[in-house]
Formats: structure tokens, C-alpha cells, sequence
């Protein structure tokens, strides 16, 4: 038995049919792990350039429109305004908007505050709008669909309960006297 098992598999060795069939079968998911990978990053690569242009022209606004009080909400609709390629922008978008010391500063703080969208959506846990000379620090996390949610990049993503990703974009401003 095992001198027709050890005949069959020298003549297995020798034989050379279908032996590119493997090669193109391990190679082709390769190829098209990096192909979706290289999509997922372009796409994601330009919201992330989105959400920072529409958070720098509303910090501007901001710093341009001294003694304006904004609340949570027009700061928010202003960002998705200006950023304009971002999708459901009005319902996965949260701000973060604190107060910084500049003698002490020790770092962003915590992770982002982000909206979940499979849970109930609650009210931004720091929103204050400072002191006169006093520098602040926005904060917005947008929370986005991956495009190859299953594959390459998109699978490496972080997500939450409804399947989306976070990105944040980080900005900073000194409160102008009014």
C-alpha cells in the first residue's frame, strides 16, 4: 500500500498540469485585498480632508465673529455645511468643545466622544464655550461607513454596534474678548 501511495505521489511531483491554476488561486485575493484596500484609503483619505477643511472654515468663523455665541447645534450644522461630501454628517457628527490651559496642557484628553447610532443618541458630554482670552479646543468625531466594510482596510476599522467608524479631526482657537 504504502509503495503505491509513495509511486503516486513521485508521479503528483513530477507532473506539471495545473500548476499555474495554484499560483493565480493563491495570488488573485492577494491582488484584490490590496486593490480594495488602496480604494478604501483614497475614499477615506478625502473624508478625512473634508471634515478637517469643515472644521478649520468654521474655527475661522468662529475667531472672525467675536462675542457670537454659538450653541452645539449651529457649530455642527456649520462643519457638515462647509464639509459637504460627508454622508448623514447631521446625525454622526459630535463636538467636543473644552477649555485649555496652556501652562498646564497635558494632551487632548480621553478618547473621542462619539455618537453610536445603534444606541440612543445622548447630548455632547463637554460643550463649553469659554472665557474671554481663554484658548479652547474643538474636537469632532464623524462616524462613517466603510466601503469594503469586509475586506482589507474596512475590516481593520474599529466599528461600533451599527457597523461604522470614527474619525476625528481636532482644531484650536483663542476666545477673542468681547
Amino acid at each position: 500500500m504504502t509503495h503505491k501511495l509513495i509511486k503516486f505521489l513521485r508521479r503528483f511531483k513530477r507532473e506539471e498540469d495545473g500548476h499555474m491554476v495554484v499560483e493565480f488561486a493563491l495570488a488573485v485575493p492577494l491582488v484584490f485585498t490590496m486593490f480594495l484596500t488602496s480604494v478604501e484609503l483614497g475614499i477615506y483619505s478625502m473624508r478625512q480632508m473634508f471634515l478637517d477643511r469643515g472644521l478649520d472654515m468654521t474655527v475661522r468663523e468662529i475667531r472672525l465673529g467675536t462675542g457670537t455665541q454659538f450653541t452645539h447645534n449651529q457649530l455642527k450644522q456649520k462643519i457638515c455645511t462647509y464639509s459637504g461630501f460627508l454622508t448623514d454628517c447631521d446625525t454622526t457628527l459630535r463636538l467636543s468643545l473644552r477649555p485649555v490651559d496652556i501652562r498646564t496642557f497635558n494632551g487632548v484628553g480621553g478618547p473621542s466622544d462619539c455618537v453610536d447610532t445603534s444606541q440612543v443618541i445622548e447630548p455632547p458630554s463637554v460643550f463649553s464655550l469659554g472665557q474671554s482670552n481663554e484658548m479652547m479646543l474643538v474636537r469632532a468625531c464623524y462616524m462613517f461607513k466603510p466601503v469594503f466594510p469586509t475586506t482589507g482596510l474596512g475590516y481593520a476599522f474599529t466599528k461600533d454596534g451599527s457597523g461604522r467608524s470614527k474619525m476625528v479631526s481636532l482644531s484650536a482657537f483663542v476666545q477673542e474678548p468681547s
